[in-house]
C-alpha cells in the first residue's frame, strides 16, 4: 500500500516519513509527482487546508493521501500569524523573515505573556472520497532570540519549557515525542491502520 504526503517541504517530509514508519506502508512524497500543481491552501482554518490538499492529491494520484497543515498560534498577536505562519512575512514563505517578523512584533512584550501553541491538523483522504482528520497541539513560548539549529520554520523561537530547550535545540527523536504535528499524526496512524492494514 502506498501513501502519498502532500507536500514537498524537505523538513517536513522526514518528520512524517518518521512518525509514520511504524506503520510499514510505502510513503512517497509528491516529488514522485510532479506533475501534479501546488495546491493553493486558501482556507481559513487548518482543517480546511489539509483536507483540500489530501482530497487533490488523492483525486491526482489514485492514491491515499496524507496533508498535514499547522502554524503558530501566538496568545499576545490574537492567535496570529495561525493560518498564515508559512507566510507570515510575505508569500516567499522565508524562515528567517518570518521569524524576525515575530521577534519585532513581541519586542518588549515580558516572558509570561509570550504564550503560544504550536497546532497541526492531519487529513488523509482517499480516491473515494472519504477525508478523515486528526489534530494535535503543543503548548509554549516564544523566546527572545533565535536558538539552536535543527528543525524548520518556527522551531529555533518556540520554546518548550518542560525541556528546557526550543524545537531547533532538540534531537529529532525528542521533538517527534512531543510535537504537535506527532500528536496529530499518532492519531491518524490509526486510522491508517484501520484502513491499509
Amino acid at each position: 500500500m502506498k501513501l502519498v504526503l502532500a507536500s514537498r517541504n524537505p523538513g517536513k517530509l522526514r518528520e512524517l516519513k518518521a512518525l509514520l514508519e511504524p506503520l510499514d506502508i510505502e510513503v512517497v512524497s509528491l516529488e514522485e509527482y510532479p506533475g501534479i500543481p501546488e495546491v493553493v491552501e486558501d482556507g481559513l482554518t487548518f482543517t480546511e487546508n489539509a483536507v483540500k490538499k489530501a482530497r487533490a492529491v488523492a483525486a491526482a494520484t489514485g492514491q491515499v493521501a496524507l496533508a498535514d497543515d499547522s502554524g503558530l498560534e501566538v496568545d499576545y498577536l490574537n492567535g496570529a500569524p495561525g493560518v498564515f505562519s508559512a507566510r507570515f512575512a510575505g508569500e516567499d514563505r522565508d524562515d528567517r523573515a518570518n521569524n524576525e517578523k515575530l521577534l519585532h512584533l513581541l519586542a518588549g512584550v515580558p516572558w509570561e505573556k509570550r504564550t503560544a501553541r504550536f497546532r497541526c491538523v492531519v487529513a488523509v483522504a482517499f480516491p473515494g472520497g472519504a477525508v478523515y482528520t486528526a489534530e494535535g497541539v503543543c503548548e509554549g513560548m516564544i523566546a527572545d532570540e533565535p536558538r539552536g539549529e535543527k528543525g524548520f520554520g518556527y522551531d529555533p523561537l518556540f520554546f518548550v519549557p518542560a525541556f528546557g530547550k526550543t524545537f531547533a535545540q532538540l534531537e529529532p527523536a525528542e521533538k517527534n515525542k512531543i510535537s504537535h504535528r506527532a500528536k496529530a499524526l499518532r492519531k491518524a496512524r490509526k486510522i491508517l491502520s484501520e484502513f491499509l492494514c
